[in-house]
């Protein structure tokens, strides 16, 4: 199996074409677990009534939610960071496909080439629609030595590779997730502006039926590129995830949402989605 998940081929299409309406349960012990927050889990030495204010709307977000959440904000412009459960391990369903883009991005780079025509035309393809199999040939081609490598080389010290060819069953924490947002946002030795403005380009041209998550509330005038993915399991419900970072004016700000024990995967979009109004909200004023 390439696609995401744990599942054959043939079975992770079929669950795709029902995700809508496939509703597994999450354990009984998610709310409870959700109950402990961490306090002060947002900081900003600049701005600390914008710190907590952010923390109360997150909170206030997530209250009566059964999804376990992992969050993390970075406003450089504001020196705001939150870290809500940020090391907590999630299967990453397609939201590591931008970590396959970036270190294919990083191998053209240092082989001084560009992609060839059929890398881009699958990375545009995975990144842009999702297509499972575009992700399954650039895991095949990069091979998880060097994805490994890439992940070594980006600092993304919690990102556990999934086994042979399950890339959806790669572990991902919103900490490094967060890691890899700040390379294609930022100025760094792993990727040049090039690289990183390509990346950012197709994370902008997701199709609209994929746009929901992080962009949530986010003002008109902010550029989104984002990731999402999502992945039924018996044991976790669906894993529901959404990673993407705001470009223009006032822009420059990242947020990772990461989800699981959500019953149905409308109610983990639902439950990113009013994390990331909160935040837009707040950030925005």
């Amino acid at each position: 199996m390439k696609p995401m998940g744990g599942f054959i081929r043939a079975a992770a299409v079929a669950l795709l074409a029902v995700a809508p309406v496939l509703s597994l349960v999450p354990p009984a012990s998610a709310a409870v677990r959700l109950a402990a927050v961490p306090a002060g889990f947002c900081r900003s030495p600049a701005h600390p009534a914008l710190a907590a204010r952010v923390a109360r709307a997150i909170d206030a977000a997530r209250h009566g939610r059964v999804s376990a959440i992992s969050v993390r904000v970075d406003d450089p412009r504001k020196g705001l960071q939150c870290w809500l459960h940020g090391a907590r391990p999630f299967d990453s369903a397609s939201a590591v496909k931008v970590t396959i883009l970036a270190a294919l991005l990083r191998r053209a780079l240092v082989q001084h080439r560009y992609l060839t025509d059929t890398e881009a035309a699958e990375a545009t393809a995975m990144i842009t629609r999702s297509d499972n199999d575009a992700a399954s040939e650039l895991w095949d081609e990069l091979g998880r030595g060097y994805i490994r490598h890439f992940l070594h080389l980006a600092g993304m010290r919690q990102t556990v590779l999934g086994l042979d060819g399950y890339w959806g069953l790669t572990q991902i924490t919103a900490h490094d997730e967060m890691v890899l947002l700040r390379l294609l946002l930022h100025r760094n030795p792993v990727l040049d502006l090039p690289s990183r403005r390509y990346a950012l380009r197709l994370m902008a041209q997701v199709i609209a039926s994929q746009r929901w998550g992080v962009p949530a509330g986010a003002p008109a005038r902010l550029t989104a590129h984002l990731k999402n993915g999502w992945l039924p399991s018996i044991t976790h419900g669906w894993y529901v995830h959404s990673i993407g970072c705001f470009t223009g004016r006032h822009g420059g700000y990242s947020i990772v949402i990461l989800t699981e024990d959500n019953p149905t995967f409308s109610y983990g979009i639902a439950t990113i989605g009013a994390v990331a109004r909160a935040i837009n909200r707040d950030l925005d004023r």
